[in-house]
């Protein structure tokens, strides 16, 4: 079964930026899709971006468009999640997750329920 293993989270100064690693268990992770989403402090898992097996699409919720680069690395079976000008609005328990691709792209990519495979997580804190 494939394993998401996310890291990189931390605490950081509005405007500052990190980069979250999503190390997977399978080689194969080469056939899935990937999505990021993150949970702020009470309030449900929100989608942040996606990125198709292959590399060559991505798609970003309209707030962190331009600021967050979701890219990856298929010989090393790793996703990545680049957020620069970081926001007091962007802290959150940060995830990756995976399914075998559809072939439809990114459609409906943005749903939780499309991704049968996630990480524990990774807390981002974003201070002003």
């Amino acid at each position: 079964q494939l394993q998401l293993v996310e890291s990189g989270g931390g605490l950081v100064q509005a405007g500052g930026s990190l980069r979250l690693s999503c190390i997977a268990s399978y080689r194969t992770f080469s056939a899935y899709d990937v999505g990021w989403f993150r949970r702020a402090p009470g309030k449900d898992r929100d989608f942040v971006a996606a990125i198709t097996w292959s590399g060559m699409n991505t798609y970003y919720t309209d707030s962190v468009e331009g600021r967050f680069t979701s890219s990856r690395d298929n010989a090393k079976n790793v996703a990545f999640l680049q957020m620069d000008s970081l926001k007091a609005e962007d802290t959150g328990v940060y995830y990756c997750a995976a399914s075998y691709r559809s072939g439809y792209g990114l459609a409906n990519r943005s749903l939780p329920s499309q991704y049968p495979y996630w990480g524990q997580g990774t807390q981002v804190t974003v201070f002003s």
